[in-house]
């Protein structure tokens, strides 16, 4: 009886090994046949061939469309950042770097699977109608964006200067739809601009100079040196560098920005992906001239991709105390991945992911942004207004009714940013008190003392 019952043991046992090993082989099977080049790419050419033939209105295809959807496709099956570009939209894209293109001036990315606004541009057709960071575009023109790729949006949104594009939005924090018409314009934009949106770069009595980077083009270093010369020549003694609603750029533009603020060797930033040939570091070259130089960097939810490397690397920097940064303002948007531009034979390009960004302590950006040090927090509303009241002729332009709210609006993020730096002055300026003149201090307000510098 035993010996039966252990029989069967044995048996079941071995059947189970069998069942699973069974499972195991064909399982590997068929993940082989999935990373196997060659019949996926018959299925592909069969396909390709039965569309080319049998589809109803096959005769308005040709190969090249069909080929050129299917790579759309596949590369927006990826991630939001990932697009096949063909070469009008390949085109383009070299234009918005060289900072001049025909469109609406709204910079736009897929988040959540909506198309959405990272940042208006200032002084353009659809910051002037209202159009706010977050906003959810729907419609282009009445037809609705849900299927439509990135690369799409963005080709419809651009179009000759003077002609009209209708944009449906919905805006979450209030639930609102709202349909506006706008007229295209020739976009150019001064990447570096000061307080009132012009490159006078004026510094008051308290020797606060402040610089607002709008995007990362191709001069953006180059033109803030040259601000920072005339910041200088007027006594510049601390510095705003203003990133909100920066919605990034070029990354060379990035690290150079940085370079301006830190000694040479430091290293600003790092790009990871799946092998050594998309891991690199970008360390400072010794062109920094104002690493001495007390700042804040103001950020905001608009806040993106470049900005953000510019944002971490300071802030992680004067933990190391090469530099001398406090990042003021709210959680930045979290697009922290490296997309590189693939030219291909015929023209066009692959915009592919290849590798996301780290900070110099190594904290990943994507997805997760920049934390400021002190956190202020600004409405949409409230923060359009302020760029509104110090853009040339935003004012002006608005319904009278809304001109004196404008004329009015506070900006909470920048007074924090000029009472720290006020601060920062006084306290440099009073120097250490002397020995004999400073009080005797108990343990619990010594205690008290480091509590308060903390917070």
């Amino acid at each position: 009886m035993k010996r039966r019952v252990f029989y069967g043991i044995l048996v079941g046992v071995l059947a189970a090994n069998l069942f699973v090993g069974a499972q195991v082989y064909f399982s590997n099977v068929q993940a082989a046949e999935k990373d196997d080049a060659l019949p996926n790419i018959r299925l592909f050419t069969t396909v390709l061939d039965r569309v080319r033939q049998e589809y109803v209105d096959g005769e308005k295809l040709s190969y090249q469309d069909l080929i050129h959807g299917a790579l759309k496709g596949m590369l927006s099956t990826l991630d939001p950042h990932s697009e096949f570009m063909e070469p009008v939209k390949y085109d383009d894209l070299k234009k918005d770097t060289q900072g001049e293109f025909g469109g609406v001036g709204i910079v736009v990315s897929m988040k959540d699977n909506y198309l959405t606004v990272v940042s208006p541009m200032e002084d353009t057709p659809g910051f002037k109608a209202g159009i706010l960071t977050g906003d959810r575009i729907v419609k282009i023109d009445g037809k609705s964006t849900e299927k439509l790729g990135l690369n799409d949006a963005v080709k419809r949104l651009r179009g000759a200067p003077d002609t009209d594009v209708t944009l449906t939005t919905y805006r979450p924090s209030s639930g609102q739809f709202k349909d506006y018409t706008l007229t295209r314009a020739k976009i150019k934009v001064d990447t570096v601009k000061d307080i009132n949106g012009r490159r006078e770069f004026p510094v008051g009595d308290d020797k606060v100079g402040y610089v607002r980077l709008v995007q990362f083009g191709e001069a953006t270093a180059g033109d803030l040196e040259d601000a920072m010369r005339k910041l200088e020549a007027k006594g510049m003694e601390s510095l705003i560098l203003d990133l909100r609603d920066n919605p990034g750029g070029l990354l060379d533009q990035a690290v150079q920005v940085c370079e301006k603020f830190l000694p040479a060797g430091q290293l600003i930033v790092s790009t990871e992906g799946r092998d050594s040939k998309t891991k690199s570091t970008y360390h400072g070259k010794g062109r920094g001239r104002h690493s001495a130089l007390p700042i804040v960097v103001l950020v905001n939810n608009g806040s993106a991709s470049a900005s953000e490397i510019v944002a971490g690397c300071l802030q992680d920097c004067t933990a190391l105390r090469v530099c001398k940064a406090i990042v003021v303002g709210e959680q930045t948007f979290g697009k922290g991945s490296v997309q590189s531009i693939l030219p291909l034979q015929d023209g066009s390009a692959l915009r592919l992911t290849t590798a996301k960004y780290y900070t110099p302590s190594h904290k990943v950006i994507h997805e997760k942004g920049i934390t400021p040090d002190i956190t202020v927090t600004m409405s949409d509303e409230e923060m359009r207004d302020v760029l509104l009241k110090r853009t040339p002729g935003g004012i002006e332009s608005l319904p009278e009714k809304d001109q004196e709210r404008v004329k009015n609006a506070r900006d909470p993020q920048l007074e924090r940013a000029l009472d720290l730096l006020k601060g920062i002055s006084l306290y440099t300026k009073r120097g250490p008190v002397p020995a004999k003149e400073a009080p005797k201090a108990t343990a619990e307000k010594v205690a008290s003392k480091q509590t308060s510098l903390a917070e």
